[in-house]
């Protein structure tokens, strides 16, 4: 936004200067003078007073007489000129420096409170009040010019003279000459705002050669990169080309490797023809021959449905053949215990062993050794517990120690006497169990039902007492020792019993 209203070329000049108050001349001297206006740019706080509200300020362009300042021709003012922005800007900064030197009375009430501001904030927030003030009041203008060309020195004398230093700065001189309004102010403003402009026209025009060699150097970059880019892009045409040579090669391989099989595959399709037709044959072949061994077949299980009825008719001959000798033999021997008027009887030879427990030997009744095997297969030991009548001997510390040797001797006897138990109850068979102790043990737990626990009296071993219930049974019947040691499955096998380990009897439990 302009400071000023537009310059007006059609006014009259500047006239004669009539003396100002204050300083010696008359007010009512000399046609007013209209006051040359300063108006805030756009970008200049206006609000910026907050500090204290610096009352209403003058309106801009109310021009007042100023001492000095002449008639044209015609009785019209003269226009004002139009201030560059920086020649306003130190008009501001230069009231600013010197206001709060004035006297309290000189210093128009508006502008009183700004005066209190610190100097960095005086013309940045009252910038506006100033310029209005310096336009409203000549008299305070004239006031503040004293001071300020004071403090210029030499550079004031001179634009006071109407002559400015060439190698003074043209801001300064033409706000100087704006407040001291000297001869040919106008032309200083005017010279100034040129000088500015040209200073400008130059950054402009440096800033568009700096533009222009950074656009330059960024040709140059660029040509250099397409220079690179060409040349790869020539690589790899050339690599290109090349790979079309190979693809064209191979494309040719491949058409006369599809020829040959295309070739090939009609052979396989004349051959796959002629095999299926022999196929074919070779099926109707098959079904003829299938057939025939249907038929066949059908003869075969007619044949074995005649030997089915046949061997069902030769079995039950046999059957009827054994019933007959075992009844026979049944009704014989019932004859023979009414011959020899045999009465039942309560206890079991192992029970005579157990009651009488005596040192002397018994007399070794002798029976086939053929039928006494050792072995540690739990299926054996199932197969003899499976003969009629037959009798369990176990040695009781030869197994438990065997099988269950971390437990305590009544832990061990507690678990083998309840396995013992349940082998007695799967069977019917009768079961000794003998450990080694000079007398009863006490704290043992109930005897399961057709399970007999012995133990061995002192100065005789559990061995000892195996061997005395082995020669107590009847030759004839099974009588299974089970037992590791070597010297009890030797005794008890002259006897015509059947030693087996006790790993057998421990796989039949641990199988329980």
């Amino acid at each position: 936004m302009p400071l000023t209203e537009p310059y007006d070329d059609h006014l009259p000049e500047e006239g004669s200067f009539a003396a100002a108050p204050g300083a010696g001349g008359d007010p009512g001297a000399g046609a007013p003078e209209p006051e040359t206006t300063l108006s805030t740019s756009e970008s200049e706080p206006t609000s910026g007073l907050s500090e204290s509200d610096p009352g209403p300020a003058p309106a801009p362009g109310a021009g007042l007489p100023e001492s000095g300042a002449g008639e044209s021709g015609a009785g019209l003012p003269e226009p004002e000129p139009t201030l560059p922005e920086p020649v306003r800007q130190r008009i501001v900064a230069l009231t600013a420096a010197v206001l709060p030197g004035l006297p309290a009375d000189e210093v128009p009430v508006p502008l009183r409170r700004v005066a209190k501001f610190a100097p960095n904030r005086r013309a940045r927030l009252g910038g506006s009040v100033i310029a209005a003030q310096l336009t409203a009041d000549p008299l305070f203008r004239q006031r503040v010019t004293a001071r300020v060309l004071a403090d210029a020195g030499d550079l004031g004398a001179a634009v006071v003279e109407g002559t400015a230093p060439a190698a003074a700065d043209p801001v300064e001189v033409a706000a100087l000459a704006y407040l001291a309004r000297p001869r040919g102010w106008r032309e200083l403003i005017d010279a100034s705002g040129a000088a500015v402009r040209a200073e400008a026209d130059s950054a402009v025009v440096a800033e568009l050669v700096r533009e222009a060699e950074q656009r330059a150097t960024r040709a140059e970059h660029d040509r250099a990169v397409a220079r690179v880019e060409a040349e790869k892009l020539r690589d790899e045409l050339a690599r290109v080309r090349e790979e079309l040579g190979q693809l064209r090669e191979e494309s040719r391989q491949l058409q006369r490797t599809l020829r040959e099989t295309q070739a090939r595959e009609r052979r396989a399709n004349e051959l796959l023809a002629t095999e299926r037709g022999r196929a074919t044959r070779a099926a109707a072949d098959s079904d003829a021959e299938l057939r025939r061994a249907r038929a066949r077949l059908a003869e075969a299980e007619a044949a074995a449905g005649v030997a089915r009825v046949s061997a069902k008719e030769a079995r039950s001959v046999d059957d009827a053949r054994l019933w007959l000798l075992l009844e026979t033999i049944g009704q014989a021997a019932v004859g023979l215990r009414r011959e020899l008027a045999l009465d039942p009887v309560d206890k079991l030879p192992a029970d005579f062993v157990a009651d009488a427990f005596t040192d002397a030997p018994a007399t070794a009744q002798g029976g086939p050794a053929a039928r006494a095997r050792d072995t540690d297969d739990p299926a054996r030991l199932d197969q003899l517990l499976a003969l009629p009548r037959a009798h369990l001997v176990v040695d009781g510390y030869n197994v438990t120690k065997r099988g269950f040797g971390e437990m305590s001797l009544e832990q061990q006897r507690k678990r083998l006497i309840t396995g013992l138990g349940g082998i007695a109850a799967q069977t019917g068979d009768e079961v000794t169990v003998v450990f080694d102790g000079a007398e009863r043990m006490h704290g043992l737990p109930p005897t399961p039902r057709g399970v007999r626990v012995l133990f061995s009296r002192k100065g005789e071993t559990a061995d000892e007492l195996i061997r005395r219930l082995v020669r107590a049974e009847p030759p004839g019947r099974p009588v299974v020792v089970v037992s590791s040691d070597r010297e009890v499955a030797d005794g008890v096998r002259r006897h015509g019993a059947y030693p087996l380990g006790a790993d057998s009897l421990l796989r039949r439990l641990a199988r329980s």
